[in-house]
């Protein structure tokens, strides 16, 4: 039996609207991402997707239910769990591998020959071989969310929290990122929460997709997802693929 990664049990998030009403985002959401399983989580435009990631992040406290990382309860950010947003956040005046590196600077275990070597070991991972010591305002878009996930990988988190990473990205780099992140994921063996809007993009990279309701977000579905890997871009043109889009899409409207 795999080991369970996360788990959420009956968790609500309210808050107080500007007129003082309370406001439920998040209703008895329960779900579970297992060691190195990659989990996406889908639904419409405000059914607090991106609230349930800040949650696991401890970027948020949830107000009901049970939130736990490794049968620990989440009460705080912390080292053991990666973000990555659709921003990218880097900043500007640090080349490539010191962005990376940033989140190394205070860790005293580390020697600054090791921090660099570390963070050029990360660069790489990612494709970026060669423009370590690039700004992030001579990258592209895609380059530049490269960087992101590098840096949140570099202190070996058991948990990967994406928020929508792609979204800003043309069609064409969209795709390239998508195989990057599957390679990176297959490498580093770690657990994925990986938040989209996209059908095609939760059923191409998961091995469970959560569907959710409209507001107040609730768990509406939770669909296996029985596709060979690695996955590659033929897989959407099958009719399994295009059967799980059916379901998934019954599920958005109904």
């Amino acid at each position: 039996m795999n080991k369970v990664r996360l788990r959420a049990e009956g968790v609500t998030k309210q808050f107080v609207s500007p007129s003082n009403e309370k406001v439920t985002a998040l209703e008895g959401v329960n779900l579970h991402i297992d060691d190195e399983e990659f989990i996406s989580l889908l639904g419409p435009s405000g059914c607090g997707k991106s609230t349930f990631l800040r949650l696991v992040a401890g970027l948020e406290a949830h107000s009901e239910g049970i939130l736990k990382l490794d049968d620990k309860m989440i009460t705080r950010a912390g080292r053991d769990r990666g973000v990555v947003f659709q921003q990218y956040s880097l900043l500007p005046w640090l080349h490539v591998w010191e962005n990376v590196a940033f989140a190394l600077k205070k860790d005293r275990q580390y020697k600054k020959s090791d921090i660099k070597e570390i963070a050029h070991h990360y660069v790489e991972l990612v494709g970026l071989k060669g423009f370590e010591n690039y700004y992030p305002s001579q990258l592209s878009g895609g380059m530049q969310q490269r960087v992101a996930i590098a840096r949140a990988l570099v202190y070996k988190p058991g948990l990967l929290l994406m928020d929508e990473p792609f979204g800003a990205l043309d069609a064409q780099i969209r795709r390239e990122m998508q195989d990057l992140l599957l390679d990176v994921w297959q490498t580093e063996k770690c657990s994925v929460l990986f938040v989209t809007h996209d059908v095609d993009e939760a059923i191409y990279l998961s091995d469970r997709v959560y569907v959710m309701s409209s507001r107040p977000g609730k768990i509406k579905n939770e669909l296996k997802i029985d596709l060979d890997r690695p996955r590659h871009l033929d897989m959407q043109l099958t009719p399994k693929f295009i059967e799980y889009k059916r379901d998934i899409m019954l599920d958005l409207q109904g």
